[in-house]
């Protein structure tokens, strides 16, 4: 592990939609990752592809970035909806998964076209009233939506 790639000693905590959108207001580069935290994803940078269970070249995050299509619609919309895909991950994988900000080189994508990351620099946790905000605001909308929830169903 390179020392630019070791995690702060505390890392700061980002607490509510509005905060995490001037973090992100002008910034690029800037991907969310759920998981058990930099400690525990650091030492292999590497993701696990969860049908096939082969180790893909870096780990597995979303970026915050703003797509040109998005226009001058609000940019808190656009990060609520970015956490709320993977909200279901906690109950999903495991209650202590979370999710944390990140800066890293995109080396390849994972089988769900999510870019994979490495020389991977922590930036901060996003807190869970964040994500309580963000599904919220992502509930109020008119259209409906869900969580990208891939629970194994049987058909």
């Amino acid at each position: 592990m390179h020392d630019h790639e070791r995690p702060p000693k505390a890392m700061p905590q980002v607490g509510s939609l509005d905060e995490l959108t001037g973090l992100i207001a002008g910034r690029t580069g800037v991907y969310v990752r759920w998981s058990l935290g930099p400690a525990a994803d650091l030492p292999s940078v590497s993701s696990r592809d969860d049908l096939t269970g082969i180790a893909m070249p870096g780990l597995s995050a979303s970026a915050l970035d703003v797509e040109p299509w998005w226009g001058e619609r609000p940019l808190r919309l656009w990060i609520a909806r970015r956490l709320y895909d993977y909200a279901h991950l906690p109950a999903a994988k495991d209650r202590r998964v979370r999710p944390w900000l990140l800066h890293g080189t995109q080396i390849g994508r994972g089988p769900d076209n999510e870019p994979l990351l490495t020389d991977v620099v922590p930036v901060a946790w996003v807190g869970r009233s964040v994500i309580d905000e963000a599904a919220r605001d992502v509930e109020a909308q008119p259209g409906g939506w869900g969580p990208l929830d891939r629970t194994p169903h049987r058909v």
